[in-house]
């Protein structure tokens, strides 16, 4: 659960930390451009996956929004999810069955198309040890699996690469324990 510094309650409203609240602002123009429409509720989930320091599950995004709207269902949480994983703003990590946030879709020059392919490049190393994920998009890895798939006659819609280990940081912990 993220710190209480990290948001803050003001009228009954969820805010978030400046950085958070600015990436909100770029997503609601970027979506604003593709004729989406960020609604509050989507902005909401976003911000709370934004401000998780690990991919969060649609649970504990229902837990952290209700103080906020107290008749929010899961089906809130997952309608907003579904637009989120649509517009290519947010990953679902299956092995967690948890969400985190794309960390280039706004920024990305050729609009996550990725020439041939049209998938997203994503894949995530996920700690065992403390269960943060960070986002790689290595251009090699979707060429190989998509040229694979075509092989078999598979026509691939998506890609995402999941790699479990230990990070750095906590390699370290273990080595200082010992």
């Amino acid at each position: 659960m993220p710190q209480s510094s990290s948001h803050n309650i003001i009228a009954k409203e969820l805010t978030f930390i400046p950085d958070i609240h600015s990436r909100l602002k770029k997503v609601e123009q970027w979506c604003k451009e593709r004729g989406q429409r960020l609604t509050e509720t989507r902005k909401q989930v976003l911000g709370l996956i934004l401000n998780s320091e690990k991919p969060i599950g649609a649970y504990d995004l229902l837990s952290q929004i209700r103080p906020f709207h107290p008749n929010a269902a899961p089906p809130t949480i997952y309608r907003a999810l579904d637009f989120l994983l649509e517009q290519g703003l947010v990953h679902r990590l299956e092995r967690l069955s948890a969400f985190v946030a794309c960390s280039h879709a706004v920024e990305c020059h050729h609009g996550c198309e990725h020439e041939e392919w049209g998938v997203h490049r994503a894949q995530f190393l996920i700690c065992r040890s403390c269960g943060r994920a960070w986002e790689l998009e290595q251009e090699a890895i979707v060429p190989a699996v998509m040229y694979a798939a075509k092989r078999v006659g598979f026509k691939a819609e998506a890609a995402t690469v999941e790699v479990e280990g230990i990070c750095a940081d906590c390699q370290k912990k273990r080595l200082q324990d010992v």
